[in-house]
């Protein structure tokens, strides 16, 4: 038997969802929630298998409802419904621990499939959205990709100084290990600050780590 948690602000909804669930003789609806707040109140009382939350909800919205009964009852999946497709909505609800996510359109269609699959501890994304977060995910690989192209900007010289720097070397260590002067080492330092546009050691160790020239 699967137990559900239902929380959405209107009633209409929450009777809607219920019955259709209840088509499902393996499905129970242990407990139904008005506002973000009270779905955690009943999530840590009942420990339901799923909590179905919707994401616009008074009190406590479905992403802070979503992070605090992940962390109050790990064993609950939970599934958001919403009538967002924006990408940044999906990250943060999957930063938070969401395991899926429906666009309130497609409820009536798909929701009984997301809930066979979550429940099943594996995510679930309608179509819109599945394109959503790999458009996200392609565009954040470019920026990688362009960011770690940067190395190109440095000349060999200034990468070997990159990663001696990010080993916590002084300029004077440098300096002995090319066998350059200590003047030299300050000139490339600040060519490199100016040419990535950063402006402490602090920032060029995260450069170097981003760009695999040291190992975190």
């Amino acid at each position: 038997m699967i137990r559900i948690l239902l929380a959405d602000d209107h009633e209409v909804v929450r009777q809607g969802l219920s019955a259709l669930l209840a088509t499902r003789p393996d499905w129970q609806v242990c407990g139904q929630a008005q506002n973000g707040r009270e779905a955690v109140t009943m999530a840590a009382r009942l420990k339901p298998n799923l909590a179905v939350l919707d994401l616009s909800m008074p009190e406590l919205n479905g992403l802070e409802a979503t992070r605090q009964i992940r962390k109050e009852v790990p064993e609950t999946e939970v599934l958001v419904f919403s009538m967002y497709e924006s990408e940044q909505f999906v990250r943060d609800l999957l930063a938070a621990g969401a395991r899926g996510y429906v666009l309130k359109s497609d409820v009536t269609t798909q929701l009984m499939n997301a809930i066979d699959t979550v429940s099943r501890h594996k995510p679930f994304f309608t179509s819109e959205v599945a394109e959503r977060v790999l458009e996200g995910f392609l565009r954040l690989s470019e920026l990688s990709s362009a960011e770690g192209s940067s190395t190109g900007l440095l000349t060999p010289r200034e990468r070997e100084i990159v990663q001696l720097l990010a080993e916590a070397r002084s300029n004077k260590e440098v300096a002995a290990i090319l066998g350059i002067s200590v003047k030299t080492v300050e000139t490339h330092r600040a060519s490199i600050m100016r040419k990535l546009g950063i402006t402490s050691i602090v920032d060029l160790v995260h450069y170097a780590i981003r760009n695999h020239l040291v190992s975190p």
